[in-house]
């Protein structure tokens, strides 16, 4: 589907410039969304919550150039399905206060939606339509969750809300980035849930480019990143193809679908507020990219799995501790500057720190729930970081259940046609022997776990010196990591601290299972039809989802 709708357009005003305010000098420079009364027609919308039941009401607060508007409501599903239009409404505009991105919108009410009692589970695209032309394209998206009275199937995709709203730049700031005063990067350590998305987070035409290149560079240069590039040229955000439902649980989604699989969609907020969210699912999916969580929703996963859960985490960078404050409307995560501005420490108790899970002061390395670390991972064939990278995993434990079929064998590489090695890994410390991978348990592993296929990645960007003005990172990650684990910063440190790998590993724990591919691109390779990629993840739904014995 293109536009949400079975026409396959792509949205009017693709380039916004009006809408877009910033500069751009470098891939280090920023751009942030904010409405614009003077700039071509546009509309955003947020909702009272992320998701809902079949029955419920949804709020919706809209701010739109043009006089009036009408919503279309889409099943964003394999086949996308009309489910309601509403009537032409007189619109207006509302300017994003100062600090929006940390205060939300506060807009008037515009619409409500009552949500069908018969409307089946699922992710629902909201078109936003200029009612003065019938034919016109979507001036906006937006995105809710809804859960119908029956689930979907036997598998929870969880979606990474948490992650999508750390690179929400709409208003002026994400994490990041942006134009909060006082920070680090005019960074938010605070970021309000009541805004809305920014553009391209919830909806893309299929030819914008991912977080990795396409093509590897041929020769020495700058630093590329094509999504970067194509976002600015028309008008979306920077940072849409590294987190968002568009570029990550949407097409895995409809390929799960295809496959015949039922899946129910929740929202991270749902595994912080309820500890049963997971209960009765057969298997427990997280996909793309999945960075920021709360420790709540750590506790959900950690207790699904010891009393027999299945977890298939196609996904990289599990990260970054946070808080969800203020019945869930506001994100906290003060990641780099936590020791230093995070009023958790002075608390006494800094087991909330919204620092790395490595971090001592955290104490719960992320190894410990799904395997593998961010910090021991991150970076591969996206912009200067490995731009050469393979892109694929080597396999190591063919024999393995997972690879059961596919013909790899020891040493082979898979997925690289497509890509899957890229953006952000997770890996473990590890050391070889007799020529096979084995986790050292210094990091959090735990006990029994396999590494079943593994490549490399970098946490420091880098090439010629007269490139170094194109590179969007350097090594900032690398002395990040350094500080954290040890007190030794000279620049042999930093090199040892930016080498990182990034893993497929298996482990069991307490009754139940885990499978992690620590990488975030892992869908691209079920979008491209990589055979070797649809063939490991048919084997692990296909075992999570078995009747347990």
């Amino acid at each position: 589907m293109s536009s949400g709708s079975a026409r396959g357009d792509r949205p009017g005003g693709d380039l916004r410039p009006a809408a877009i305010s910033g500069a751009r000098h470098a891939a280090r420079e920023l751009w942030v969304e904010r409405p614009d009364p003077a700039g071509t027609p546009a509309a955003w919308c947020y909702s009272d919550r992320r998701s809902y039941h079949a029955g419920d009401r949804v709020d919706l607060f809209l701010s739109a150039t043009v006089a009036s508007v009408r919503l279309r409501i889409l099943h964003d599903r394999a086949t996308p399905m009309v489910v309601a239009e509403t009537e032409p409404r007189a619109a207006a505009f509302h300017p994003a206060p100062e600090r929006a991105y940390e205060t939300g919108c506060d807009w008037p009410l515009f619409q409500s939606w009552i949500i069908p009692a018969d409307l089946p589970s699922g992710g629902y695209l909201i078109e936003i339509l200029d009612a003065s032309a019938p034919d016109s394209r979507p001036l906006g998206h937006h995105l809710i969750i809804v859960h119908g009275t029956a689930r979907a199937g036997s598998i929870a995709l969880v979606a990474a809300t948490s992650t999508w709203a750390a690179y929400n730049d709409w208003g002026g700031a994400n994490h990041y980035f942006g134009l909060n005063p006082g920070t680090p990067r005019g960074r938010s350590p605070l970021l309000s849930a009541m805004r809305p998305w920014a553009r391209g987070q919830v909806w893309l035409p299929s030819d914008a480019p991912r977080s990795v290149n396409a093509l590897r560079p041929r020769a020495p240069g700058p630093a590329r990143y094509d999504c970067v590039e194509w976002a600015f040229l028309n008008g979306f955000t920077k940072y849409y193809a590294l987190a968002g439902w568009a570029s990550y649980e949407r097409p895995f989604l409809h390929w799960a679908e295809r496959e015949g699989h039922g899946v129910e969609v929740l929202t991270q907020d749902e595994l912080h507020a309820d500890p049963a969210a997971l209960d009765g699912y057969d298997c427990v999916v997280f996909v793309g990219h999945d960075e920021y969580w709360s420790r709540e929703m750590r506790e959900v996963v950690d207790r699904y799995v010891e009393q027999g859960g299945r977890v298939a985490r196609f996904a990289g960078n599990f990260l970054w501790q946070i808080r969800l404050e203020d019945g869930m409307r506001r994100q906290v995560a003060y990641k780099y500057d936590a020791r230093a501005r995070d009023p958790v420490m002075a608390s006494g108790d800094t087991s909330r720190l919204t620092s790395a899970w490595e971090d001592p002061m955290v104490g719960w390395p992320g190894a410990a729930t799904f395997g593998v670390n961010a910090l021991r991972g991150i970076y591969a064939a996206f912009g200067g970081m490995a731009r050469r990278a393979p892109r694929g995993f080597t396999v190591f434990r063919p024999e393995h259940w997972a690879f059961a079929g596919t013909g790899l064998c020891y040493a082979d590489m898979f997925g690289d046609e497509a890509n899957i090695f890229g953006f952000e890994m997770d890996g473990l410390d590890y050391t070889f022997t007799d020529g096979l991978p084995e986790p050292t348990g210094t990091d959090g592993a735990p006990a029994g776990l396999q590494i079943l296929a593994m490549g490399w990645a970098t946490l420091g960007e880098g090439g010629r010196p007269e490139d170094a003005y194109s590179l969007m990172l350097g090594d900032a990650d690398a002395r990040f990591r350094t500080s954290l684990l040890t007190d030794d910063d000279s620049e042999e440190s930093v090199r040892k601290h930016s080498r990182g790998s990034g893993m497929v590993v298996s482990f069991t724990k307490g009754a139940g299972e885990v499978f992690t591919a620590g990488t975030c691109e892992w869908v691209n390779g079920l979008i491209t039809g990589d055979p070797y990629t649809v063939a490991v993840t048919r084997n692990v739904l296909a075992r999570f989802c078995a009747p347990r014995m």
